[in-house]
């Protein structure tokens, strides 16, 4: 039987636009000096995020933060070898000094809740202040039995009533928290510009308006279990960005940080149908969250002058069943994983989970065009960033296929700044570690030859017979005017394809850098493939990712 031959094309004279360099970012907050050191070494990250619930209520002056529903709503104290010098050489303060030994821009999330936590204090009968008992939100000899509690810290519970399952009310959010405002915030960030210099000299270039607030009722219910509507999210967006700006005006500040598909529409939604939540975006004339958001801040921002946010900045995890936070699953799920990567930019992909139902129903999340429509409509020259993201298999040659696809499409579709979160999920995801098919799947774009060298920086416009089966991605590297293209054949059977490259004038073969399923420890150099009559002519393994470096000129 005679193989099917796909046709790829690029068009080297059509518009093109930069690559940002920040769509290679990471999530790191948890890892392990070693293990960093390790993953910065392999993929060249150029932004690292501190971010995720634990740092809705961090304390930068006691280096404590609250683990949240993730764990009990525990106060935990960072791990600092030398509390005596704080606030200085916090766990946040260590986290940027690596980043900057590392060359890497760090993104810090700041709270905005309002309550950070506060430490345990010494007393005669608990004379450890950084160990268990710990404080926390719903303590049981306070509150009354409850559902699940700590096993390391029986008093801690869920704040789940074991008697009938309702949630504990009234609570006392000072057992863990101190209230703050944004003044708080403001002597962080000049503590930061002090000790690292500011936005523009070295020092922090990105600061998050914190974590998922529109799940604040949910995740840190003991201090915030109520609704967070339209108007305060915008009103604390706008007061804590005022004071990140006070302390550092060449800051880079990203918002409102919402968790997904429903919480773009709501400022904040409960179990469905969520009455408040309706009514309130009813009393808004219907429209979306994230439009009016950016619409108030446009008005706002005109009239002082001064700009509230520089990025749109949103978490997106794929709603399908098994892909997100997931391991590869069956054969039916992968290639599920692989077609969901449309939701980021196809307009014509009904998503294939509850969110088809959603809206006016055969819904497209079409994440990137959304939000840059959105943008362009309410508040024009915002940047787009997605600083959380997952697509699941992030140890299988699955998700590396997945990955590779999700950052070609960041490049693509001119994200401005993505970090992916490779937190781990217990007996779904490993931690993030530089031996991971998804780090290599980086590794590709940001160091296939293990002395630095990258996939281009200004997009070129690629086409493919079947992007679905075989995707492609093109780019020209400013350095030296070299042509690449990111070949991801996503099919479980080798693929030829006949790649048209126009009027690109180059050399006369292509370098053909190569992972794969055969070998999830390596990038392999293949044999050059010779470039004839302005095309190249090639076969691609099964669930390979493929990068073809064409000599040019700049």
């Amino acid at each position: 039987m005679t193989q099917l031959t796909l046709q790829l094309s690029i068009n080297p004279a059509a518009a093109r636009h930069p690559i940002s360099p920040l769509i290679y970012g990471i999530n790191a907050i948890g890892i392990n000096d070693e293990d960093f050191n390790k993953l910065s070494q392999a993929i060249k990250s150029p932004v690292v995020r501190w971010g995720g619930n634990a740092t809705t209520r961090y304390n930068w002056e006691n280096d404590f933060y609250n683990t949240g529903k993730d764990w009990y709503f525990e106060n935990i104290p960072r791990d600092n070898p030398d509390r005596s010098q704080l606030p200085n050489n916090s766990a946040a303060d260590r986290f940027i000094q690596r980043n900057k030994a590392a060359g890497t821009e760090s993104f810090i999330t700041v709270p905005i809740i309002g309550w950070v936590a506060k430490a345990k204090a010494k007393t005669e009968n608990d004379p450890n202040p950084l160990g268990h008992p710990y404080n926390c939100g719903f303590k049981v000899s306070k509150y009354g039995e409850q559902q699940s509690t700590d096993p390391y810290d029986p008093d801690c519970g869920n704040g789940i009533r074991r008697s009938d399952s309702s949630r504990i009310t009234g609570n006392d959010p000072t057992d863990t928290s101190i209230a703050v405002g944004p003044d708080f915030i403001r002597r962080w960030v000049a503590h930061l510009v002090k000790k690292f210099g500011n936005a523009s000299a070295g020092g922090v270039r990105f600061y998050g308006l914190d974590n998922e607030p529109g799940i604040w009722f949910e995740t840190h219910r003991d201090v915030y279990p109520g609704y967070l509507s339209y108007e305060e999210l915008l009103q604390r967006n706008i007061d804590y960005a005022a004071a990140i700006r006070q302390a550092d005006p060449n800051a880079q500040i990203l918002g409102p940080v919402q968790d997904g598909w429903t919480r773009y529409f709501y400022s904040s939604y409960g179990s469905y149908p969520d009455k408040t939540a309706e009514a309130d975006r009813k009393a808004h004339n219907g429209q979306a969250f994230v439009a009016w958001y950016l619409t108030q801040l446009y008005a706002h921002d005109q009239q002082s002058g001064k700009r509230t946010i520089d990025y749109l900045n949103l978490h997106y995890y794929p709603q399908a069943a098994g892909v997100a936070l997931s391991p590869a699953g069956n054969n039916t799920t992968q290639a599920l994983r692989l077609r969901s990567t449309r939701s980021l930019w196809d307009t014509s992909y009904v998503d294939e989970s509850w969110i088809k139902d959603t809206e006016n129903g055969n819904t497209a999340v079409q994440l990137i065009p959304r939000m840059r429509a959105w943008v362009n409509r309410h508040y024009p020259g915002l940047k787009l960033g997605i600083s959380e993201y997952n697509f699941g298999a992030i140890d299988d040659i699955n998700g590396a296929l997945a990955q590779a696809d999700v950052l070609g499409i960041f490049g693509r579709e001119d994200v401005g700044l993505a970090t992916l979160w490779g937190a781990k999920v217990w007996n779904k995801q490993p931690a993030l570690t530089a031996d991971l098919p998804v780090v290599f799947a980086f590794r590709m774009y940001q160091n296939y030859d293990g002395q630095g060298s990258k996939f281009g920086d200004i997009s070129i416009p690629a086409a493919s017979a079947d992007q679905g089966q075989l995707a492609i991605y093109a780019a020209q590297r400013s350095s030296d005017g070299a042509l690449t293209l990111m070949i991801i054949n996503k099919s479980d059977t080798a693929l030829s394809a006949q790649i048209d490259l126009g009027d690109f004038i180059g050399g006369e073969s292509a370098q053909h850098y190569h992972y794969s399923a055969t070998d999830l420890h390596s990038i392999v150099k293949q044999t050059d493939l010779p470039i004839s009559n302005g095309a190249i002519n090639g076969t691609f393994a099964a669930k390979s990712i493929n990068l073809l470096i064409i000599a040019g000129s700049i």
